[in-house]
């Protein structure tokens, strides 16, 4: 029988080179355990690859789709720069992920083109990084990027010396020259020149990236105080840019999160400006009617190409996904709109259809292309529609109906086909149509559900399976809150699963990992990893009422701060003792698509001392908003997410004490009902039974002493502070009490 070493060629312009470790892969290729059929252009009759390069001894799915490029490939690591020190020669970091679409195309126009993978082979060591398992590699080069004046994204293909600092860098590069400027060849051979013919304009250009990259990775420092911090401030940023037509920021593309709908929130609940609150719903009314939302699946794409919403990018990311799910849960409670639950309930069945394993955790994400019936790759086919695929799907009247409601028409909105999306409210549907509201409703959760059952059966988009502990924390978080506030303990158990298998599998030596792929835990946990689990951990305490999420929170807490706090000016950098040093140690100071560690962990510090009362978390918290008060005051927006822990503290959190008699928490439900129908950000929640559960909680959540049931009745507590006003075993009156405050 073949294997693949008998296929093995060796890479164009890699004579003189190291070989790969040719022996390693056909061992590799029958642990992994699937069918070989690699997806290149360059494949021999009996199927097998004509080139093989390192990559395929990585797990990293991105890394994998360029194991069989003809470009000889390095892992990230010291081999390649050793390698480029010894023939002195520029080094190419190449930057993507699995499920970039763009990445799709330069792989497949330059890094599948033999020509210019034997010019790479002979001038170049090339070195492939998947960001979402090194985002602090990524970090630092996009910032480089962005050094230079040039506009970020993936592909980031960077040019760095044999030091590792940067000299040049882009995003996707066409193979072939244009009326705009190089092709990608053309582009390799200049910077190949301009290496061999002005060496010490390379180096200067260097050390001057590499200087502005410290800079810009670290907070900006000032004499201005966090508690100087205009909420209202950063407030009219967002009416100035607001379009109130489609609702987001004006412009495109659209991404969900330039608005930050959970401040606007949050705002409206304390000043009670009622233009926040429409800012809000008509965000998120808008996106979930559009294109941007998978109508017949479920779940969110990443952003939107145009105005309105209506033409997505067709890759699904788990953290988009998990933090749009609460931020309906928090429309849902603000504004007492069903169709935002209804929202948040179809994203996280979404997530537990098409991106949840057996044996737990949450995969990362799915592309945007797909197979046409042809065999051809393209973006979007798997999610969109013809009238005729309809009929076929649902029936002549159902597919008739579908296309109506839907958008779908001959033409189509995207290349000749029709991406589900609803130009009118349901109500004004049922009118035209003549039907009861409730029943079109009802008639279009029916068609909803067959769309998607007929829509499996085509190839599907590639899914990549990575978990990444800081992904899977926002999931944690997402099912935990949505189990609470929709009354679903099944939603709480997922997470609690998700929880599991994190803490069982993606710890090692104490530590927190990074990602888990093919059996096993890879990789330091980043300070994101950290900070975002104990914030699922939290939340599905509040959720579960179950103590040793809190304990498991506290104890990755005390990690979080031992490995990532500068304690000389405070706040926590990304990577910790036990990463690689690179050529700048970052302290994340942005919330873009996915909250900063930063403003994660400065919540947690928060909430953690609102339920301990432990005041060196207060300080912790304090030292860190200290260290980025000069952005806060004068660019607010460069940092949302902690703006919400701005809020947090200067409006004095709520302490919500539920205590059922011994052995009886079902009675404590009442009074969660009531909880459940007010907004109340702010605060934290303990439920707790008498008798030794309330003595073991309150080891470590001192505000439960002393608290005490009735003989056959819970009793609620509400406190700020541990100042609490009257106790009452009364609903209504604790339902009075949380909408006063």
């Amino acid at each position: 029988m073949s294997t693949l070493a008998d296929h093995y060629q060796p890479l164009p312009g890699t004579e003189g080179m190291p070989a790969p470790p040719i022996e390693q892969y056909e061992q590799l290729r029958q642990r992994r355990g699937y069918a070989y059929r690699p997806r290149t252009r360059h494949l021999l009759p009996e199927g097998w690859a004509r080139y093989t390069n390192r990559l395929f001894l990585e797990t990293s799915p991105y890394l994998l789709q360029h194991a069989h490029n003809p470009v000889n490939w390095f892992p990230w690591g010291e081999e390649a720069f050793e390698l480029a020190r010894q023939l002195d020669r520029p080094v190419l970091i190449s930057i993507g992920y699995a499920t970039c679409h763009w990445c799709h195309v330069m792989e497949e126009q330059s890094f599948e083109d033999e020509a210019i993978a034997e010019f790479m082979n002979r001038h170049y060591i090339a070195i492939k990084v998947d960001r979402e398992e090194r985002p602090d590699v990524d970090s630092v080069y996009m910032t480089a990027l962005h050094a230079m004046g040039l506009q970020g994204g993936w592909p980031l293909n960077v040019f760095v010396a044999p030091d590792r600092k940067p000299f040049y860098g882009g995003t996707y590069f066409p193979p072939n020259d244009h009326p705009g400027g190089l092709g990608f060849l053309s582009l390799l051979m200049r910077i190949r020149e301009s290496y061999v013919a002005a060496p010490d304009r390379i180096s200067r250009a260097g050390v001057q990236l590499t200087e502005a990259i410290r800079t810009m990775l670290a907070p900006t420092e000032g004499e201005e105080s966090w508690r100087e911090v205009s909420l209202e401030q950063a407030v009219r940023l967002y009416r100035d840019r607001f379009d109130d037509r489609n609702g987001g920021l004006v412009g495109a593309p659209k991404f969900p999160s330039s608005l930050p709908l959970p401040l606007l929130l949050r705002r409206y609940q304390m000043s009670g400006d009622r233009q926040l609150l429409a800012m809000a719903e008509l965000t998120l009314q808008q996106m979930a009617a559009g294109g941007i939302y998978d109508q017949a699946g479920g779940g969110f794409h990443r952003y939107a190409t145009d105005t309105a919403w209506q033409i997505p990018h067709f890759e699904k990311m788990l953290y988009d996904n998990a933090l749009l799910a609460v931020t309906y849960l928090e429309g849902f409670q603000a504004t007492g709109r069903t169709e935002f639950a209804r929202v948040a309930r179809e994203i996280l069945r979404y997530l537990q259809r098409d991106m949840e394993p057996p044996e737990g955790g949450f995969f990362s994400a799915t592309d945007a292309d797909s197979l046409t019936p042809e065999g051809h790759r393209e973006e979007g086919v798997f999610f969109t529609w013809t009238p005729e695929e309809l009929i076929d799907a649902l029936g002549e009247d159902r597919g008739n109906l579908v296309a109506l409601c839907y958008g779908v028409t001959q033409g189509g909105n995207f290349e000749g086909r029709s991406i589900l999306h609803r130009d009118r409210s349901l109500a004004e549907l049922a009118v035209e149509l003549k039907l009861p509201e409730q029943e079109l409703e009802l008639m279009l959760a029916d068609c909803r559900e067959l769309l998607y059952r007929a829509r499996a059966k085509r190839p599907l988009p590639l899914r990549d399976e990575k978990i990444l502990a800081s992904w899977n924390g926002l999931a944690i978080s997402a099912f935990a809150r949505a189990g609470l506030v929709l009354d679903n303990p099944e939603l709480v158990q997922v997470a609690a699963k998700a929880a599991g298998f994190v803490l069982q599998h993606m710890m090692q030596e104490g530590r927190l990992r990074h990602s888990y792929q093919e059996g096993s835990a890879r990789g330091e946990g980043f300070l994101d990893d950290y900070a975002f689990v104990i914030a699922g951990l939290i939340d599905l305490f509040e959720a579960s009422h179950e103590l040793r999420w809190l304990e498991r929170s506290l104890e990755l807490c005390a990690a979080a701060v031992e490995q990532f706090e500068d304690r000389e000016l405070g706040g926590f950098f990304m990577t910790g003792p036990h990463h690689e040093r690179l050529i700048s140690r970052e302290k994340p100071a942005y919330d873009g698509v996915i909250p900063s560690g930063n403003s994660v962990m400065v919540m947690n510090l928060l909430r953690l001392n609102t339920l301990t009362g432990d005041a060196r978390l207060l300080e912790q918290a304090d030292r860190a908003l200290s260290a980025f008060a000069t952005q806060l005051v004068k660019s607010p927006a460069a940092l949302s997410d902690m703006l919400l822990a701005v809020d947090y503290e200067q409006q004095t959190p709520k302490e919500v004490v539920i205590v059922a008699p011994e052995g009886k928490p079902e009675l404590a439900e009442p009074f969660l009902a009531a909880f459940r129908r007010v907004f109340l950000p702010n605060r934290v929640l303990v439920v707790v039974c008498e008798g030794e559960e309330l003595r073991q909680a309150a080891r470590l959540i001192p505000l439960v002493e002393g608290k005490v049931s009735e003989a056959d009745r819970a009793v609620a507590y509400l406190c700020r502070n541990r100042s609490c006003q009257r106790p009452t075993g009364d609903r209504e009156e604790f339902y009075r009490q949380l909408k006063e405050g």
